[in-house]
């Protein structure tokens, strides 16, 4: 159920802070938009939502968004990162344990490298918190399977991710081969399986049924579907109860910014509803 629509605010409770870097492992600029609370909490530290794809922020509402649940009270203060993705973004994003049978995702760990060296650190100077309460990682379709896999593969570093529409399709074998095998060749089915029980992390999944057409084992269920529910249950095998998986499945959602930009305010329900 989609939540209420919100009204909007009469002043902006969000600012922006805009940052250039130059990163090393990704060999070029990353431009990178801060959104934080325009009256931040005298003491404590916030929740710090990293997201993926920070170049479509504007399309997808955003700051907007924000505005409006900060001016309800809906939402308890947080700041938001948005990362802007390059011209290599199929390259850099993925799972930096294993490229995908096109080589895709093998700047993956240059962008994990980025996340953790450089752009962790610069936004903590540029904004007044030295550190986070929490730290949370999102992102849409390729952008989700790189959130996923640097949470699960860092998670002292996190405590919760979101997953829209996401990738989970990566394989290591082309699906056309005859040996191919969804129990074998999903790479991040085959991390969690292989990976180890963190027992704070959430996890957040948004799907649509309109995300795609392709259904290659012939269930009835499109791909996009089937991969998140088939990554659900690789964690509900792990030992994540239900309580700690969030799914959202959306009858008309298509694979695209206005569906994603209807599934963020569950997400920040999810993540962030004020107590």
């Amino acid at each position: 159920m989609l939540p209420t629509p919100m009204s909007s605010p009469t002043k902006s409770c969000v600012q922006k802070i805009e940052l250039t870097i130059d990163s090393a492992p990704l060999k070029r600029e990353v431009l990178v938009d801060i959104y934080l609370p325009e009256r931040l909490p005298a003491t404590g530290n916030l929740p710090l939502l990293l997201i993926n794809d920070g170049q479509n922020m504007e399309e997808l509402g955003l700051q907007k968004m924000m505005d409006r649940g900060f001016a309800e009270k809906r939402y308890r203060p947080f700041i938001a990162v948005g990362i802007h993705a390059g011209v290599d973004r199929k390259l850099e994003y993925g799972t930096a344990a294993k490229a995908d049978y096109l080589d895709r995702g093998r700047l993956a760990g240059a962008y994990t490298q980025f996340i953790f060296e450089e752009c962790l650190p610069l936004v903590r100077q540029a904004q007044p918190y030295a550190e986070f309460s929490e730290k949370l990682f999102a992102g849409f379709s390729l952008g989700g399977l790189s959130a996923l896999d640097i949470v699960w593969a860092h998670p002292h570093e996190f405590s919760r991710v979101g997953v829209f529409s996401g990738s989970l399709w990566w394989r290591s074998l082309d699906q056309d081969d005859a040996l191919y095998d969804d129990d074998l060749h999903r790479i991040m089915h085959q991390l969690i399986r292989k990976g180890h029980y963190a027992p704070w992390l959430q996890f957040f999944f948004e799907t649509g049924t309109f995300d795609e057409t392709s259904d290659r084992n012939n269930n009835g269920i499109i791909d996009s579907i089937d991969d998140t529910l088939g990554l659900m249950a690789e964690l509900k095998a792990k030992g994540y109860p239900d309580s700690q998986i969030k799914y959202l499945e959306l009858s008309d959602g298509k694979h695209d910014i206005a569906t994603w930009a209807r599934a963020m305010p569950v997400f920040f329900d999810w993540a962030f509803a004020a107590r």
